[in-house]
This record gives structure tokens, sequence and C-alpha cells, in this order.
């Protein structure tokens, strides 16, 4: 196990907050240490891999990086935050050439086993501090079980920015290799809209936009969510629906290290099918209890953040995605923010539980019919 010492123990010492209304608060985020790096990685032409209903692909891709990161550290804590179809994190520098193995050997699995392209790459915050923009990270606590990290200063985007250009690139592992993904699954099947729609929405500042107004727009907005009876967490209350065999049970085998492909299918299906027993039945085994593991799944959803933007999946009614959209559409010619929404009618969860007997699972949501990368092109669209 490495020594953590130094800038390596900044994250730890960030405070948690509770209550989502206060993420636009300044004084929860600190800046991360001159020497760290921040990996980004996305799938290239998502909109076309979803526009083929890979959606579960591409979030399997997305969530890979974070898996393969926290297992090359060693389940250390580190700030990362799911997009959708790919994922940024910032890292220490003792962590860096670790992460920039997990992040090429992803490269190479998501290729190999996904058939699909990931751009990878590591940034150093000195680099983007250059470019007048910060990068500060706080911890939201969605449940008393775990944190994850929200980020502002501007510049998670100038690196995703920057990484489109072909710059701070990670090449790509050697074929074959294979990263560990130990913890990484998709076993629960699609989250149907009980209000009426899944809507997913991503809210950006304009260029130029006055900070204070922003963050004015932000509170409004999840107000509004908060305090609407039309409008609720898109994960029920019970735990999403578990079938047999699961719909992401290949995804899952091909995440899996060692032996033919063939032998992992047959050792998915089997624990997979002796896991849908104990949830069936409410069975409880060797201390594991299958109750108390589905209300964390519920409680450890993360399907609300910020990062550098408001990005949230929401189970709600049409009446307040119209109520959203006019609002969003006002900020938007006054010049303070840019936005997309995309509604579909379910939504879906991948999973990374490194042990089912902790409680700091956590569990990625996003829409099912193309979720927050389709709220990325509506809202290219809208400022193009």
């Amino acid at each position: 196990m490495t020594t953590v010492n130094g800038s390596e123990k900044f994250y730890g010492t960030i405070p948690v907050f509770r209550g989502f209304s206060r993420l636009m608060d300044p004084a929860l985020y600190a800046p991360l240490p001159g020497d760290w790096s921040i990996g980004v990685a996305d799938i290239v032409e998502s909109t076309k891999a979803i526009a083929q209903a890979r959606y579960k692909a591409v979030n399997m891709a997305g969530a890979s990086v974070i898996a393969a990161v926290t297992n090359a550290l060693e389940g250390r804590e580190f700030p990362f935050v799911f997009g959708g179809d790919g994922a940024s994190f910032a890292v220490a520098p003792d962590d860096l050439e670790r992460a920039r193995e997990a992040l090429a050997a992803t490269a190479a699995w998501v290729k190999e086993d996904l058939d699909l392209v990931m751009r990878v790459a590591l940034v150093p915050v000195a680099a983007i501090r250059t470019q007048g923009l910060d990068v500060r990270v706080a911890r939201f606590g969605p449940s008393p079980n775990l944190s994850y990290a929200m980020f502002s200063g501007g510049g998670l985007g100038w690196a995703e920015a920057a990484m489109k250009r072909g710059e701070f690139a990670v090449e790509m592992a050697s074929p074959g290799t294979q990263p560990d993904l130990s913890g990484l699954s998709c076993r629960f099947e699609e989250m149907p809209a009980v209000r009426g729609l899944i809507l997913s929405v991503l809210v950006m500042p304009a260029p130029g936009a006055d900070a204070s107004a922003f963050r004015r727009l932000i509170e409004e907005i999840v107000t509004l969510v908060e305090r609407s009876p039309d409008s609720g967490r898109p994960v029920p209350s019970g735990g999403p629906p578990l079938r047999w065999p699961p719909a992401g049970f290949e995804f899952e085998a091909r995440a899996q290290r060692g032996g033919s492909l063939l032998r992992r299918r047959a050792s998915v299906l089997v624990y997979t099918l002796f896991a849908f027993f104990l949830f069936r039945f409410g069975i409880s085994v060797g201390g594991f209890a299958p109750e108390i593991y589905l209300r964390q799944v519920v409680e450890n959803s993360d399907f609300r953040k910020y990062d550098d933007g408001l990005r949230m999946v929401l189970d709600c009614t049409p009446e307040l995605e119209r109520s959203l959209s006019e609002r969003l559409a006002a900020a938007a010619s006054a010049g303070i923010a840019k936005y997309g929404l995309h509604r579909q009618d379910a939504a879906m969860m991948t999973c990374f539980t490194p042990s089912v007997m902790r409680s700091d699972h956590v569990h990625f949501i996003d829409g099912a019919r193309g979720g927050y990368a389709s709220a990325a092109v509506a809202l290219k669209a809208a400022t193009a």
C-alpha cells in the first residue's frame, strides 16, 4: 500500500456538506493543490452509439474509468464525477502514473470489448491555471454512507476541450491489456418514469456570464425541483427492478479478468442467479442483508451533481419540465446560461460496488434513451 502524505491528504480534509441546495456556496469549494492533475475521458461519437441504442455500453464505458482508477489507487478516496459518456477526476502526483496506466488500459478495453473509441487525457492543474481558470472541489454527502465530488472554477471544461483538441493525450495501452474493473456492474433493469418522464438536465454558464447571476439561477432551479411535488429521484424507493438474467450480464462478463469469455459469462450468470434469489426472497447471507443494500442503493444514487455546471436526472411531470424549460430559456436569452434538456421514458443505473459488505457503493444514474450525452447535443445545438 502506498503511503499517503503531503498534498495526497488534501481531498480527505474537505468537510462533507449535506443538502444539495447549498452546492453553489463558494465556501464549500477548496482549490486543488497545484501539483495535482485532472483526468478526463469521453466516448468519441457517443451520439452515434446512442442512435444505435447502445446506452448501456456508453454508460458502462464512462463508469469504467472511475472503477479502473479507484482500483489502481487501491481504494483510496479521490474526487471524480460521472458524465454519462465519460468521466472526470483529479489525482495527486504520487498517483499520477497509476492513473495514467489505468486510463490507457481502460481505453484499450473499451475499444476491444465495447467496440467504442474513448479519448483519455491527463491535464496538469498548473496548465489550467495559466488560462486564468481554476479547479475547486467540494464533497457532497447524499447519504451517511458516502460522499462524492463537486467541481467548480471552469477548469474541468477547459481540460475536456483540450482533450478534444488532442492535447495532454494518454496513449491507449497495447491490445489485450485489461484494467482492473472489479466491482463494476449493471445488473439492475431500467427504471421507468413514474411521474410522466425522465428528464436529463444540463445547465452551464454562458460565455462571459455574470457569476452571481448564474449562481442565483442554479439555486433557483434546485429549489424549484426540491420543493415541487411533481419531481423526485428516478430510483424507486424499493430499489431498481432486478431480473435474471440481467440485461447487462454481457458487459459485466467482459469487465472480468481471467479465463475465456465463455467461462466469464457462465460465472456471471451463476453469481447473478444466486444474487437474484437473495434479493427476490430477502435472504441474508454472511452478514449481507438485501433490504439494507437496496436502501443504500437508493440513498447512494448520484442523480444530481455539479461539475462546472448542473447535471440532474429527474423523474418529473410534463408540467415541471415546462416550468424548467421556460426558466432556462429566459436565462439563455439573458446571456446567463446555456442548457440542454432530454426527455425519455426511463432511467438507468450503472453500479460500482467494491464490496457488498460496505455501505459506500456508488450508483451512477443516467437517462436510458440518451441521457446526459443527448442533453449535451441539445445544448450545443441551442448555442450554435
